[in-house]
């Protein structure tokens, strides 16, 4: 009896049940996230803090529509990789829209954001959070295959670098009182959004 099939097969399994658990924690940390940025940007007046919150609302539709996708077998599974992708792909179509449109307004009218000691402190910790996150769900969409998982990791690598961004802006402007630092910070992220958008939309992750 040729055990190989039987091997992979529960690996493949085991690989699947580890990118169910990353997207459940993917959902619960996002979660949370978006609470305290969306207030903290609120009362800071800070759009690349809402941003991020919004990318973290954002980050979590796009954990529940791959934690449907790795529940699907058999015939139907292909279909659902490629909605999963072009899913994943509108909400970074989303994302820019929204960050673009309100950090060009901001430098427009320069609006200054307040300070945000809380900001700061949530951009901090996500900035060693999501690297992790994200590393670990690109090696699983390797593993299985899913050019879904791999975009849906993409945008969580993303948040790592939008915390940076988010945590320099915060901290010139806080530190030096260089206002338009918040919204041209928020304006960085919006190219490398719709780089990703494109390429979930077209589904050329990998």
């Amino acid at each position: 009896m040729n055990v190989a099939p039987v091997i992979l097969a529960a690996e493949s399994q085991a690989n699947r049940r580890r990118a169910v658990r990353l997207e459940y924690l993917t959902i619960v940390w996002n979660t949370a996230e978006a609470v305290v940025a969306l207030l903290a940007g609120t009362l800071a007046g800070s759009i690349a803090l809402v941003g991020f919150g919004l990318d973290s609302i954002i980050e979590t539709i796009s954990g529940a529509v791959l934690l449907w996708r790795l529940r699907q077998h058999g015939d139907f599974e292909q279909v659902a990789e490629s909605r999963a992708l072009r899913i994943v792909g509108l909400t970074f179509f989303a994302l820019a829209a929204y960050v673009g449109y309100e950090s060009a307004s901001d430098l427009w009218f320069r609006r200054p954001p307040g300070e945000s000691l809380v900001g700061m402190v949530l951009a901090g910790v996500s900035l060693v959070v999501m690297p992790l996150l994200g590393r670990a769900k690109r090696r699983l969409a390797v593993k299985l295959g899913s050019r879904a998982l791999a975009a849906d990791g993409m945008e969580t690598l993303l948040c790592a670098y939008l915390s940076f961004t988010l945590l320099l802006g915060l901290g010139l402007n806080a530190w030096l009182g260089w206002w338009w630092a918040d919204p041209v910070a928020a304006l960085v992220m919006v190219g490398f959004m719709l780089r990703e958008g494109r390429e979930a939309w077209r589904g050329d992750s990998c």
